[in-house]
């Protein structure tokens, strides 16, 4: 039980990186029908931009959260500004071309990085742990569970309390209503992947934490991160969290009791016995109709 019991801060760590993975997907798949397989190499940029800012000052780890975000929005910006915009309503050439993107990402990272993986030194006051009932707590889990939960009151702040975060709800629910109302639906895009982008990028400074970086990091979430997109519904922030939450315990508890293969053949087919009795996910957008 004490083995299982510390199994916890594992499972919600893994929930809370997926979760900042998968909260940008769900408004960029979920708006705008795209299938972003280069999202995970935003994610290694995240990673690399830790690498590169460590030991410049002693909050250094702090200082690329915030740059890796712009980093991060940037690249995903240029993505959709100079490529994906010509592919709206097709979600297969999307993902070909996302795809494309991400193996050209990863070479340049193999170009500039070198292929094997680096390590990024996390700062003191993440080394180490806490005690609480019996349950040990490392610094790295509860930071990485933390900015999870900062970035989602974030982002849910932005969608419901903000004129631009209404806009995007609006395109999500009916691109061509919202369209009609007067709203720049191309404008609120561009700002939707960036702010998706920048997450990732955020979720691979976290990374860093329990980890080494290397070209292929953003493969190894993408999956699951899709997977979070999926079973909590197109758009649905509140979805993603559960989705999030439930396969980050269902990961971390057959990690420990089988391997990490194995692991994720039985996410996988959870998943699809899942979306057997829900196939829309566990919650349903809420459309508009123009009639």
């Amino acid at each position: 039980m004490g083995a299982l019991a510390n199994q916890l801060p594992i499972g919600l760590s893994i929930a809370a990186v997926l979760l900042l993975i998968a909260l940008g997907l769900t408004f960029t798949f979920g708006q705008m029908g795209v299938i972003n397989m280069a999202h995970g190499e935003f994610i290694m940029a995240g990673a690399y931009t830790a690498f590169l800012l460590q030991g410049v000052t002693s909050q250094s780890f702090l200082i690329a959260l915030p740059v890796a975000f712009a980093v991060a929005g940037l690249m995903g910006l240029l993505l959709e500004w100079s490529l994906i915009r010509r592919f709206y309503g097709r979600p297969l050439d999307t993902l070909l071309l996302t795809w494309g993107v991400s193996l050209v990402l990863q070479q340049l990272a193999r170009d500039l990085f070198g292929a094997p993986n680096v390590q990024v030194t996390a700062p003191g006051w993440l080394v180490g742990g806490v005690d609480v009932l019996g349950l040990r707590l490392p610094y790295n889990r509860v930071f990485i569970i933390g900015l999870a939960v900062v970035c989602v009151v974030g982002v849910w702040l932005y969608l419901t309390r903000l004129p631009a975060g209404r806009r995007m709800r609006a395109v999500v629910q009916n691109r061509e209503l919202a369209a009609y109302s007067g709203i720049a639906t191309g404008r609120v895009d561009r700002f939707t992947f960036l702010l998706g982008s920048g997450l990732a990028g955020v979720a691979g400074v976290a990374l860093t934490l329990v980890g080494p970086v290397g070209p292929s990091l953003g493969t190894f979430y993408i999956v699951d991160a899709f997977l979070v997109v999926v079973a909590g519904g197109l758009g649905q922030l509140r979805g993603a969290v559960l989705a999030a939450v439930a396969l980050g315990f269902l990961n971390g508890y057959l990690e420990f009791w089988t391997d990490a293969s194995l692991a994720k053949v039985l996410v996988f087919v959870a998943i699809i016995a899942f979306l057997q009795v829900r196939p829309q996910g566990m919650f349903v957008l809420k459309g508009r109709a123009l009639v």
